[in-house]
């Protein structure tokens, strides 16, 4: 069998291409990511002691749930810095922090992979559904413990398994089927990259964060049919158009279709309900506390 060769740089560009497309559809779909995200975004942000006055730097923040409920947590005597690799999803990010009169908030495009700070400035880091698709995530992470003061948290939300996530994996395995895609290679990056057991707590370790802890959460995605899961995926998910670009307009059309007949044995009386395990996994910059 063939196997592709990852480039990490064109991987990152079709990222950023990708999320300057979904921008608006991400930011539509806010209310539904804080329905579906919104007890592990307070379970990581628990986990990465942020309170009053605590300076915040969040990694691939997107349209900004978290952003938010950081700002709101920190209040005006600390600061949230938001970063992303695409700058119309952070533009919208920013809107929805001044709509909500939230002055705390910065927005600034930058890699996950070369955080450009000042080492040791931040009370926290905070990431949710980011790190992932990171290509190297060893060094995005060890770069995080270097912009904490010694004692500062850093606290993710990844993805678990594919078996504990067929909302995502049904998708992913359909595309990955009709665009005759190989399977992916060990580290690289995907929504699934950090999910196995032990596995985001063991990249922490290794990038030299303590005290590391993982939780797992059920989080399902609950929608009013599998059409309308589709749809959300379609508009606002850009690794799987990042998939979808090797097959032609019939090809992603018939992906599509049978994506939808597949979700639907998650219809019921109560609407979809699309499973789905995230993993909330934090650690400590080593050194003094004080």
């Amino acid at each position: 069998m063939t196997t592709a060769t990852f480039d990490p740089v064109r991987y990152k560009q079709t990222t950023r291409e990708q999320w300057q497309a979904a921008a608006q559809a991400w930011d539509r779909w806010s209310p539904t990511l804080e329905q579906w995200l919104g007890g592990a975004t307070e379970v990581m942000l628990d986990l990465a002691r942020v309170s009053t006055g605590r300076r915040v730097l969040d990694v691939a923040a997107g349209a900004g749930g978290q952003t938010l409920a950081a700002a709101r947590r920190v209040g005006p005597s600390g600061a949230v810095l938001a970063t992303d690799i695409a700058p119309a999803i952070l533009a919208l990010a920013q809107a929805t922090a001044d709509r909500a009169g939230l002055t705390n908030v910065v927005t600034r495009e930058m890699d996950g992979e070369r955080i450009d700070v000042e080492p040791g400035h931040f009370d926290a880091v905070i990431s949710r559904l980011g790190l992932i698709y990171l290509p190297d995530q060893h060094r995005a992470l060890t770069g995080l413990r270097t912009v904490l003061r010694p004692g500062g948290r850093l606290a993710a939300i990844v993805y678990s398994t594919p078996q504990t996530n067929g909302f995502f994996s049904v998708p992913v395995s359909v595309i990955r089927e009709r665009a005759a895609l190989p399977p992916p290679t060990p580290g690289q990056p995907g929504p699934f990259s950090l999910g196995a057991p032990g596995v985001a707590g063991r990249a922490l370790r290794d990038a030299g964060f303590v005290d590391v802890v993982e939780i797992r959460l059920d989080a399902p995605l609950v929608m009013s049919t599998a059409a309308e899961c589709v749809r959300f995926e379609r508009e606002s998910f850009g690794a799987l158009h990042q998939m979808l670009a090797g097959l032609d307009e019939s090809g992603r059309t018939a992906a599509w279709s049978e994506i939808v007949d597949r979700l639907a044995a998650y219809d019921g009386p109560s609407g979809f309900v699309g499973p789905c395990e995230l993993v909330v996994v934090a650690g400590t910059a080593p050194g003094s506390t004080t």
